[in-house]
């Protein structure tokens, strides 16, 4: 017969195995699998954009003025992609969703959004730059810019980014003269 003290001391080593087994578990870390690189045309190429070389192309479906620039990606095309939309003082962009998520961050001046499929300015948020938003897919939402000055936003996503108006007679793309 095994004394208490023999016992205890058992005990005492077989936790204290079961436990720097369990403590190496949590603490190693695994050396990374080696994954192929992708070929050269696959790699997505770094993008370095100083403001004077942001390319702004109109952009009808923000309205009269508005202008689009793509940062990286295609918005087009299914994958992630950096867009940015400026628009004028007194913009109005009517009720409208995506089909994605879109993540938008406002760049410079002051944008109001507000949820819904009819224009009205109740319960808007005023969203100054700096300010981050995220719209799920498919909620119908609408903005407009401050009185004052230009602004910008930064939207990304997963293309392909698509503007789905509520009223399609709100979309400026259907307006005469402006196709």
């Amino acid at each position: 017969m095994k004394s208490w003290s023999s016992r205890l001391l058992v005990i005492a080593a077989v936790a204290g195995v079961a436990g720097c087994a369990t403590w190496a578990r949590w603490t190693h870390k695994a050396e990374p699998a080696a994954v192929p690189a992708p070929p050269p045309e696959a790699r997505a190429a770094h993008v370095m954009l100083a403001p004077a070389e942001i390319k702004w192309r109109p952009f009808p479906p923000g309205g009269a003025g508005a202008k689009l620039a793509v940062l990286s990606g295609d918005p087009e095309m299914a994958g992630p992609f950096v867009i940015r939309i400026r628009q004028p003082a007194r913009a109005k962009v009517p009720p409208h969703w995506h089909p994605t998520d879109e993540h938008v961050t406002v760049v410079k001046g002051t944008m109001y959004f507000a949820m819904g499929e009819k224009f009205h300015t109740r319960g808007a948020r005023e969203l100054p730059a700096g300010s981050y938003l995220l719209l799920p897919a498919k909620m119908p939402h609408f903005a407009w810019t401050s009185r004052k000055g230009e602004s910008i936003i930064q939207v990304h996503g997963m293309g392909p980014f698509q503007i789905i108006f509520v009223n399609p007679a709100d979309d400026p793309r259907n307006k005469p003269g402006k196709r």
